[in-house]
């Protein structure tokens, strides 16, 4: 089956533009059992899922979180506002960070600003950090679209019927050198953050 290149980076500017996150006002006031934990998470990142059998998150994700301190445990098995953002925070880190990568990043967080600071509070931190990211959504359509018409350019000499294939290849490679400095990039930073023999 043949992909159009032209539709292919359309839908992926598409998609791009419609990133959005959890709006703290859309957490529930209340604090929450596990099921109903689940059932918000699932239902407000559905679209992030790659597939349509794809876990957001389950309820052994949430004891696993829990017994690896990077979630504050329940109070009388309830889950405050608090506890909904920093599984978000884990959602997105657990994509391309380890469990104690996540923890070191998480875990001075929490110590702080979990139930203990009036004056900084996790939402403080949340939205600040969401507004900024929301800021980026221009800039990486750009980089995106730029990396595709770079991939265009290559393998103008071989066959067509080879030409697709390849062109695609390279775009995929562009995007995931990307992907792998930034990584890198994140590691070195959550290092430094936490000095060795601590994590």
């Amino acid at each position: 089956m043949t992909i159009n290149p032209d539709d292919m980076i359309n839908s992926i500017m598409e998609s791009i533009s419609r990133i959005d996150y959890i709006k703290p006002q859309d957490i529930p006031g209340i604090d929450l059992y596990m099921d109903q934990v689940t059932t918000f998470m699932n239902s407000r990142l559905a679209s992030s899922k790659r597939r349509e059998d794809d876990k957001i998150l389950t309820k052994t994700m949430i004891n696993n979180y829990a017994k690896n301190n990077l979630l504050p445990p329940p109070v009388k098995k309830k889950y405050s506002r608090e506890h909904m953002l920093l599984l978000i925070f884990i959602y997105y880190f657990k994509n391309i960070l380890s469990i104690t990568d996540i923890q070191a990043l998480l875990n001075p967080l929490t110590e702080k600003y979990f139930k203990n600071n009036p004056e900084i509070t996790i939402e403080d931190i949340y939205n600040e950090v969401f507004r900024l990211e929301k800021t980026q959504v221009d800039l990486l359509q750009k980089d995106v679209q730029d990396k595709f018409l770079r991939s265009r350019e290559t393998f103008l000499d071989t066959p067509e019927e080879e030409r697709e294939f390849l062109q695609m290849f390279s775009f995929i490679c562009l995007l995931s050198f990307d992907v792998y400095v930034k990584k890198q990039l994140i590691e070195k930073l959550v290092d430094n953050l936490c000095p060795s023999g601590k994590k």
